[in-house]
Parts: structure tokens; C-alpha cells; sequence
């Protein structure tokens, strides 16, 4: 009875000891697990901070310039035809028919002068002609019969030619009183005033009863100023890096503050064909119909030339340059998102966009909006920005985001 009680005591001992060896060994494993939870917990936090620690930068392609660009520049618009009308003969105005703003047509009368004196040196011109076709009748008669009495030796010769002078110099006189009278009618019709050319009157400097003096410029008063306003010309200055693309036939268009949202269309008609020395820039005509009236001469315009480019070209923000003592940087970032600062040539400023020359290529990827610490080398995280979802053309993927190797 004794030996089976000890070995059932021996069998309770060696129970509870398994049980025992199996709590340690279930608390070794849990422990072992939160460690190796714990580690991982801390890896994968130490990763996080250290990716956050990792700057963030917007990135942009640099947008290729297309084959047209707009240049605006500055015009001043002019009739196509203007002339001021002067009077061709004295005396006073009599009637005017047409004021400031009036649209006339070629040969439609303007103004009436009353010419007094012109009347009355036509009418002694007249009477001169008279005078002269009565002397060389008279001396045609006596030429007519010494030559027929040189016939029966009435007259001598001599006499005979002294008749046949007689007359040619009385006709002579006859001619020069007859141009004498078309001059003087000539005069006479300039008293009336007709406009030389189709247009608009856009100044009237005289009235009814003032003194009319014939002539031009000087002391002379002009009567009217007539411009044509369709088509109108406009000049622009078209600075000479564009010159060698700016030709006849280009395309333009002129827009006007007045006119919010309308186009006046036109084209180029002709250059200077030489560059100005003091402004270095080449004067050229852009003509644009006017048939509504609404462009008025000497007024201002922005004038969009349809300017051909050659070759590619790239546009950059101003903000995703980094101005620095050594010179002008764009910065970029690579495949492996790392910064390189570039040195660039830029060539026209655009106001917020930047020509560049040299330096970047189309598929680089430029940080915008770059901060002064950043340095050649320096690791980043990119986040693509679309700047140039506008201009059509397909964009290369930002640098695909990596985890860091440990």
C-alpha cells in the first residue's frame, strides 16, 4: 500500500512539474513574440521618421514652347488715306456742306468759295482774248492782200514780210490770252471744294464769310482734314530677335481695352525691311478692316503677332528658379530622387515664365517653388504638380516613389 501511494505521489509531482515547465515555456514564447513585435513596431517607426524627415518637392516639366507664338506689342492705328484740303484759289467761304464726323464719298462737294476777284480777272481776260482775235483777224486781212499785190509789184517784199510777222505775232498774242482765260477758269472752279477720296471728315477749321487764301502749309489755313478709316494701318515696332521671322502675310489680330473679348482681325502688309539704330527694332504695317467704324485713327491698340518660331525652345516658371551669388539655377530632380542644381541660359522674359536656352532638357523634372536649402545630392520625395495640363502634350510620370534600403 505504501509503494503505490508514493508512486501515486510520484505521479502528482511529475504532473504539476510538466504543467509548470509548459506555463514557463508558453510565458518564454509570449515574451519572445512581444519583443519581436515590439522591434518591429520600432523599425517600421524609426522608418516612418526617417522617410518624414525626407523634404517634400513639387515637381513640373518645363513646358516646350509651340511652333506660333503670340508677341503683343503696343500699335497706334492711322487712316489709310488722310490729307488735309486746302483752297486753290482766294476769296471767302461761301457754304460748307459737310461737318466733323461726315462720310463722304470721292467727288462729293465739301464747301463753296466766292471768288470776286478771280471773277472779274476772268472777265478782263475775256475781253483781252477779244482784243487779240480782232488784231489778228485784221492783221491776217492786210497779210492776205500784200501778198497779193506783191503779185503786180504793189508792195515790196519787204512789206509783204513784215505782214505775215504782224500776224504771227498777233496770234501768238491771241494763244497767250486764250491760256490766260483757261487759267483763270481753272481758278474759277476751285470754288468748289470736292473730296479727293472716300472718308470720314475729321476736322472742319473754317465758316461761312472767312477770308480763303490759296496755298498750302505755311500761314495758310486748311479747310478740312479727310481720313479714310477702313482699312486702317497699324504700326508696331517689332523688336529685332523677331525680325527675321516678322514677313508680309503674317498673321495678327489687334485687341482694345473698350472691346473686352473681341478680335479685330488683320494681317502684316509690309516691313521697314531695315532695323531701326536708335530702338533696334523694325517698323511694320499690320492693315485691319474697319467697316463698322468702330477703330478710330490715333487711337492705341495691343497688337498679337502670329509670330513661327524654329526650333525647341523651353519655358520655365520664375518660380522654379533659384537665384543664387554663382548665377541662375534650375533645380532638378532624377530617378532617384536626388537634387542637381543646373546651370541654365535664359533668353526672354515673359513675365511669369522664363525662356531657357541651355541647361534643361524637355523630360527633366523641375522642383517648384525651391527652397534655399536645398542642396546637390540632397534626397526627396516628389509629388508631380500639373502646371501644363493646358498645352496638350503628354507628360512623363513623375520619379516612382521607392522605400528606402536599410
Amino acid at each position: 500500500m505504501k509503494s503505490q501511494d508514493d508512486s501515486q505521489a510520484t505521479g502528482k509531482g511529475g504532473g504539476f512539474f510538466k504543467v509548470l515547465m509548459g506555463g514557463a515555456l508558453i510565458l518564454v514564447v509570449l515574451g519572445a513574440l512581444t519583443m519581436l513585435q515590439r522591434r518591429s513596431e520600432y523599425r517600421t517607426l524609426a522608418e516612418e521618421t526617417e522617410t518624414l524627415a525626407i523634404q517634400t518637392v513639387g515637381v513640373i516639366h518645363a513646358s516646350p514652347e509651340s511652333g506660333q507664338e503670340d508677341l503683343v506689342l503696343p500699335g497706334t492705328m492711322e487712316a489709310f488715306v488722310e490729307a488735309p484740303i486746302y483752297a486753290r484759289t482766294n476769296g471767302y467761304l461761301k457754304k460748307w456742306y459737310h461737318d466733323i464726323g461726315s462720310r463722304v464719298q470721292k467727288g462729293d462737294l465739301l464747301a463753296d468759295i466766292d471768288t470776286p476777284e478771280v471773277d472779274q480777272q476772268l472777265s478782263q481776260a475775256r475781253a483781252d482774248l477779244s482784243t487779240a482775235q480782232a488784231n489778228a483777224h485784221l492783221s491776217e486781212i492786210t497779210s492776205s492782200r500784200y501778198a497779193e499785190l506783191l503779185k503786180t509789184d504793189g508792195v515790196s517784199k519787204q512789206e509783204v514780210d513784215n505782214a505775215a510777222g504782224d500776224l504771227a505775232a498777233k496770234r501768238a498774242i491771241v494763244q497767250s490770252a486764250e491760256a490766260n482765260v483757261r487759267r483763270l477758269e481753272e481758278m474759277k472752279s476751285f470754288q468748289h471744294i470736292y473730296a479727293p477720296f472716300s472718308g470720314v471728315i475729321t476736322r472742319r477749321n473754317v465758316d461761312i464769310g472767312m477770308l480763303i487764301n490759296a496755298g498750302n502749309g505755311g500761314t495758310t489755313q486748311q479747310l478740312f482734314f479727310l481720313a479714310q478709316t477702313s482699312p486702317l494701318r497699324v504700326f508696331v515696332h517689332v523688336p529685332e530677335i523677331y525680325a527675321n521671322n516678322t514677313r508680309a502675310g503674317l498673321g495678327a489680330h489687334l485687341e482694345l481695352t473698350q472691346y473686352p473679348g473681341r478680335r479685330f482681325e488683320g494681317k502684316v502688309v509690309r516691313t521697314a525691311e531695315a532695323i531701326d539704330a536708335a530702338t533696334r527694332t523694325l517698323n511694320t504695317e499690320v492693315d485691319v478692316p474697319n467697316r463698322d467704324g468702330a477703330l478710330l485713327p490715333g487711337g492705341y491698340a495691343q497688337v498679337h503677332l502670329e509670330v513661327k518660331v524654329t526650333g525647341t525652345r523651353l519655358q520655365v516658371p520664375v518660380n522654379a528658379l533659384l537665384f543664387r551669388s554663382e548665377g541662375l539655377r534650375a533645380v532638378v530632380v532624377d530617378a532617384n530622387h536626388k537634387i542637381h542644381l543646373r546651370q541654365i541660359t535664359v533668353g526672354r522674359d515673359y513675365g511669369t515664365t522664363l525662356e531657357v536656352l541651355q541647361g534643361l532638357d524637355q523630360n527633366d523634372w523641375l522642383v517648384l517653388n525651391p527652397a534655399d536649402s536645398l542642396e546637390e545630392g540632397q534626397e526627396v520625395r516628389v509629388k508631380e504638380i500639373a502646371m501644363n495640363a493646358a498645352s496638350g502634350r503628354g507628360q512623363q510620370g513623375a520619379p516612382a516613389q521607392g522605400s528606402k534600403k536599410q
